[in-house]
């Protein structure tokens, strides 16, 4: 019978720990991204403090975004919105402000200097091999658009991540030692995961070209030595004369593959390649499983070119 009441006071005690602790009885955190791979880099500094809602779900293409009802009443419940400077928050972020008065909105891409989208004059343009996230002085055909790609390099993942931690620790103060050490700890994984990225594409001889549909890849490719050829600017299809000089461009430097993202009509591409003889892969710039992606990706990259 001791034993038994012993048992119990026990539980009861483990019990009142639990109910005690803020781990338990603090609700978690409601934040709000806008894309998938931000909730990977939020989700990695909160772990289960947080409670992450998308905006542009799996599959969805973010230049065409529509917020539905459901999302737009899930704001009224997140703390913070974290912002990265994709088109569509041009529009939607003063009515999800609007929408939450008391949500906080945090612009993951502040301190980040923007690339310019690529243009269609490719022939006099050299690949990078710095690590600075800087242009030259623009061609006189290039576009004075600001390239919002900033999640798919891992040295700017890396100040997007402070800014994260930094909103966390500000609404939630009293788990800051475990953001702290999930931050540093997510930190370690992004500096292994630039290495191991390095290491990869300096193992890559000569011309460092790789074509692709739409331009989502000019921060990688600046980080790791590489150029993208884009075909598509801000979802604009490129003129015939345009087009015959992208084919003549691939067929000289022996471009034997292009690469598209699931979001957008392979149909184009499919032409372009048809024209090289080369293949069409797929690169996902919006996958949930951001580490893996761009370790996958950056393989499809490194085959391509070799």
């Amino acid at each position: 019978m001791k034993r038994i009441l012993g048992v119990i006071g026990l539980i009861a005690g483990v019990l009142g720990w639990m109910v005690l602790s803020p781990a338990y009885c603090a609700a978690p955190v409601e934040v709000t991204v806008s894309i998938q791979p931000q909730q990977y880099f939020v989700e990695k500094i909160g772990g289960e403090r947080v409670a992450v809602t998308v905006m542009v779900e799996p599959g969805a293409e973010p230049h065409v975004y529509d917020a539905k009802p459901r999302q737009m009443a899930s704001l009224t419940r997140s703390k913070i919105y974290f912002a990265l400077g994709v088109p569509f928050e041009d529009v939607w972020l003063p009515k999800f402000a609007s929408a939450s008065p008391e949500m906080r909105v945090v612009h993951t891409e502040a301190g980040i200097q923007k690339l310019p989208m690529a243009a269609h004059d490719h022939h006099e343009e050299r690949p990078g091999t710095g690590r600075a996230h800087h242009s030259s002085p623009p061609h006189e055909h290039q576009l004075e658009v600001l390239d919002p790609h900033i999640w798919l390099s891992p040295p700017l993942v890396m100040i997007q991540a402070r800014h994260i931690f930094t909103a966390l620790v500000q609404v939630d103060p009293g788990h800051r030692a475990l953001y702290e050490q999930n931050y540093r700890k997510f930190l370690d994984e992004l500096a292994m995961l630039d290495l191991d990225l390095l290491r990869l594409f300096g193992e890559v001889p000569g011309r460092r070209e790789v074509m692709v549909f739409h331009p989502a890849w000019a921060y990688f490719a600046s980080a790791y030595g590489l150029q993208q050829i884009p075909i598509e600017i801000e979802g604009k299809e490129p003129r015939a004369a345009d087009l015959k000089r992208l084919i003549e461009h691939a067929r000289k430097n022996q471009v034997k593959a292009l690469f598209v993202q699931p979001q957008f009509s392979a149909t184009t591409a499919a032409v372009i390649a048809e024209a090289l003889g080369s293949q069409v892969i797929t690169a996902d710039p919006m996958a949930s499983d951001w580490t893996r992606n761009l370790r996958e990706v950056a393989e499809k990259f490194k085959a391509a070119l070799q």
